[in-house]
């Protein structure tokens, strides 16, 4: 047995809110990406073929590619199959990434309390007309998903990627991708793949819609008053479902 501390490869896919029997089918098949079994680019074995050979049910499993695919392990092509993009050459066990593996839910959301209204505040103050624009048209790309949870999720990020940029501040655009980072690990994605529903996105773009006017409009106060709530409501729903 190896008794050494385990690297950001081995932790890439440990989650703090996953089942143990899902944790169980992310360790095998994770295992067998690193070591190839499944080598860059080759399809893996159908939902219902890995159910079989690994014992569990196919939502294990889909809930279990569900994160590898949040951590850019595979990619799934509707249609298609789920793809190996894993490669060992590019990871990095920089600390930043380190920090980002090892947030939980909970921490991410503190995070997110400290950094957003200041970020909101200052891309009221900072952000120009182009920015209000390119704003505008990720706006219009967030009420153009109507079930697609994933591309929901890129959408939101691109969304709030250029409120942190457009706060003309390059430290806090840092911290805030850092905070992106660890959103996008397993626990956020199997939630909201659980209760992202399609009302649920309308809800969310309805949101969205207030805070975009109130920014494009220069309400400071609209628009920080706004987040400081919307964070409430993401609060409630994490520790509804933790």
């Amino acid at each position: 047995m190896n008794d050494n501390p385990p690297t950001i490869t081995s932790q890439i896919i440990a989650s703090h809110s996953v089942g143990a029997t899902v944790q169980v089918v992310l360790d095998r098949l994770f295992a067998q990406i690193k070591n190839e079994e499944y080598p860059l680019g080759t399809r893996l074995p159908s939902e219902r073929a890995l159910a079989a050979e690994l014992g569990v049910a196919r939502n294990t499993v889909r809930e279990a590619l569900d994160v590898l695919e949040a951590r850019d392990v595979i990619n799934r092509r509707p249609g298609s199959g789920s793809f190996v993009t894993y490669q060992s050459e590019a990871e990095t066990e920089s600390p930043e990434i380190a920090v980002a593996f090892e947030t939980s839910p909970l921490d991410h959301l503190v995070v997110r309390g400290i950094l957003e209204p200041e970020m909101v505040r200052l891309a009221v103050i900072n952000m120009t007309p182009r920015d209000i624009s390119d704003l505008e048209r990720l706006m219009s790309e967030i009420e153009g998903v109507r079930t697609d949870v994933l591309e929901f999720i890129k959408c939101e990020e691109n969304f709030y990627r250029k409120i942190a940029t457009g706060t003309r501040n390059p430290l806090l655009a840092s911290c805030y991708n850092l905070a992106i980072e660890s959103c996008r690990t397993s626990f956020r994605t199997t939630l909201l793949r659980r209760h992202l529903t399609p009302k649920r996105i309308l809800d969310y773009q309805q949101r969205y819609n207030v805070l975009f006017n109130a920014i494009a409009s220069r309400d400071v106060e609209r628009a920080v008053e706004f987040i400081k709530l919307h964070l409430i409501e993401e609060q409630k729903l994490l520790l509804q479902n933790l």
